[in-house]
């Protein structure tokens, strides 16, 4: 995905050549990529991007290959299917940015449209972190404290020891179990969870 902007000619190009290739699930659709291509100051202002649903103002386009809805146009957390709406929205706020995402089959795969993306500036900050990462962070987390706990307990150990302080070693070695015994239940409990 590009961090830079994408010029004008190359988008007029790519829509062009998405018309060309695909077939769009609704007639509308068509209307307003080409009404784009044909209005450079409201072209300057597109950006295609993934995941519109987190713009302000975003449209997912829809071919008939994707298993998508055929469209749908965001503007401040309202959700509309209807297409006129989106157009005159686009025509009345030229100077906005709209963020378009064109929903079809391998469009992560396809290089015409990859060379037109850019990065999305509305992702939340954890869209890119799935479940699975967030299980494998909090079980790093947990074993690291685990490791500093056991060391820690294991040098006061060390320490009572060579005082020949029997007490305190009972205490440290209570300690000592309990915190095994907890690790390993929550332990052995992610294990099956994942």
């Amino acid at each position: 995905m590009n961090n830079t902007p994408v010029s004008i000619k190359d988008k007029k190009e790519f829509i062009r050549w998405f018309l060309s290739n695909y077939q769009l699930k609704r007639r509308e659709s068509v209307w307003i990529l080409n009404y784009l291509i044909n209005h450079d100051t409201l072209l300057k202002n597109v950006h295609f991007i993934r995941e519109a649903r987190y713009c302000p103002r975003g449209i997912v386009i829809s071919t008939h290959c994707s298993k998508d809805a055929p469209f749908r146009f965001y503007k401040n957390h309202i959700v509309t299917t209807d297409a006129e709406k989106s157009f005159h929205d686009i025509r009345l706020n030229r100077d906005e940015p709209v963020y378009i995402q064109l929903s079809f089959k391998n469009a992560n795969q396809c290089a015409s449209y990859v060379a037109v993306l850019e990065d999305n500036p509305f992702l939340p900050e954890d869209y890119f972190i799935t479940k699975k990462d967030q299980q494998l962070a909090k079980d790093v987390l947990d074993v690291s404290l685990y490791e500093y706990q056991k060391q820690r307990l294991q040098h006061k150990i060390d320490e009572v020891l060579d005082n020949r302080n029997e007490q305190a070693f009972k205490e440290l070695s209570e300690q000592y179990y309990y915190l095994e015994q907890q690790f390993n239940s929550t332990h052995n409990a992610s294990k099956i969870n994942t």
